[in-house]
């Protein structure tokens, strides 16, 4: 095989090995309802199957960034691959709630697989397809998720939720064959082989932890009561103690240092904003693509069609990557991040004022794809091209974790929400529904503004600069 034609084998296996976590993903929100029912548990408590697997990302995520920066990048992603499957076949087989929550949580790990893609990216193709390629593997799982949800919602309707997962596991079994013959063998030996910095893994790993516990059980227990209180007091303290393991660190597992650049910053900011906003969005619009009419807002959607409804969010984040590709050289990638949040910000508003119609939904899920396929290309590469390579896996994977940040959140604040909302039916009552989705286009919206006024200043500030040289000249 020539190189040029090994070089696009590696980019089709890689977003063939990315595409698992939008294929897992898509097991969660439209399953909701269904898990809900066969396991016999409220709506609200189905949603930890959202949130534990999220929890389990953003630890993951920063720990599969550092390794991918090492040597041993293809042993990795297959390891990883591994205890996916293992966990989509615990979770078919689960007997009850507790075990598949389990199998849910080892799924968790996919979440960490678009960073070490791109980490093998950066380090095996060539410099002038590079970036191209970082974004084509950073929009993978928002493009995947609108081919995965019609899949999962035809299996799943024709049989049960069980043979959704076990579709799943079936997908990691082809990808890891891929990996493995696609991906080159042994070890990276240009990369460095730096020491891993267990504490910093631990702390981030309890803080957060602490965090998501006190956002998600804050309805039940009581946003007064001693367990929240004390899981926020946990978790700032100890999220304080890993800042400052990690800038004392010589190898930390997240290199915040990177956080003075500015489009770093602006970038890794976004990305906790739109994870947020974009699980509220998706997750609720399931749920109201499947409720009865009789809720006042459902469209009684069946399992098998209700996971045509994120079709459009597939074609549009496929359209705004293209686009985006074609725009690159001749607007700023700093520029195409508040155009895309713009865009989902509109879709999030569209929602919460229009949501008890399918043609509504369907539109809603089209600009959030235009708005997702738009901002995830253009993160990675503004923090690919500010970064030294060394530090590119655990600078992409912050920025992953922080998405997974946002979007753990989005989930506990809407299934908080949701769980003071509750109709004696056990659906979410009106209310509930469009205060979610006013959550989701309140955030929206703030992080577009302050996109807007940073672009704003910063061409300010550039005009500012370069008018004495006009005037020398």
């Amino acid at each position: 095989m020539t190189e040029p034609a090994a070089r696009s084998s590696l980019v089709l296996a890689l977003v063939y090995a990315a595409l698992s976590t939008a294929i897992v993903s898509s097991l969660g929100m439209l399953l909701v309802p269904s898990i809900a029912r066969e396991m016999d548990v409220p709506v609200s408590t189905a949603q930890w199957m959202l949130t534990v697997n999220l929890l389990v990302g953003v630890v993951a995520t920063p720990v599969m960034g550092r390794i991918s920066d090492g040597p041993h990048k293809k042993r990795l992603l297959l390891l990883a691959l591994g205890i996916i499957l293992a966990g989509s076949v615990m979770a078919a087989t689960a007997p009850n709630f507790t075990v598949f929550l389990v199998g849910r949580a080892l799924q968790g790990l996919t979440y960490g697989i678009v960073p070490v893609t791109i980490a093998l990216a950066r380090r095996y193709i060539a410099a002038d397809k590079v970036r191209f390629s970082i974004s084509s593997l950073s929009v993978t799982v928002a493009t995947g998720l609108g081919v995965g949800y019609p899949l999962t919602g035809i299996i799943a309707g024709l049989f049960d939720f069980r043979f959704a997962f076990w579709f799943a596991a079936l997908f990691v079994v082809t990808a890891i064959f891929v990996v493995f013959r696609a991906v080159p063998a042994g070890p990276d030996e240009r990369a460095p082989r730096l020491p891993f910095d267990f504490a910093g893994a631990g702390l981030l790993g309890l803080g957060l932890g602490a965090l998501l516990l006190g956002v998600s059980e804050g309805p039940s227990w009581g946003w007064s009561s001693s367990g929240v209180v004390g899981a926020f007091i946990v978790a700032a303290a100890v999220l304080t103690a890993w800042v400052r393991v990690e800038l004392r660190t010589r190898y930390p597992l997240v290199n915040l240092r990177v956080l003075r650049n500015g489009e770093v910053l602006l970038a890794n900011g976004t990305g906790m904003g739109l994870g947020a906003a974009m699980y509220i969005g998706l997750s609720i619009s399931s749920l109201v693509a499947q409720a009865p009419t009789s809720t006042g807002y459902g469209i009684a959607l069946p399992v098998f069609w209700a996971g045509f409804v994120m079709f459009p969010l597939s074609v549009g984040s496929l359209v705004a990557n293209r686009l985006v590709r074609r725009l690159a050289r001749r607007i700023p990638l700093a520029t195409v991040l508040p155009i895309g949040t713009g865009l989902v910000a509109a879709a999030g508003m569209l929602l919460w004022f229009a949501h008890t119609e399918l043609w509504e939904i369907l539109i809603g899920m089209l600009v959030f794809g235009l708005g997702m396929g738009a901002s995830y290309a253009a993160m990675p590469a503004l923090i690919a091209r500010s970064v030294a390579t060394e530090e590119l896996g655990s600078s992409v994977s912050f920025n992953q974790v922080l998405r997974n940040v946002g979007a753990s959140f989005g989930t506990a604040v809407s299934g908080a929400v949701l769980a003071g909302n509750m109709a004696p039916d056990l659906h979410p009552t009106d209310a509930g529904i469009s205060t979610t989705f006013a959550i989701g286009a309140v955030l929206c919206a703030a992080v577009f503004i302050a996109l807007l006024i940073h672009t704003l200043v910063t061409r300010s500030r550039r005009a500012t600069d370069e008018r004495p040289d006009a005037l020398i000249g």
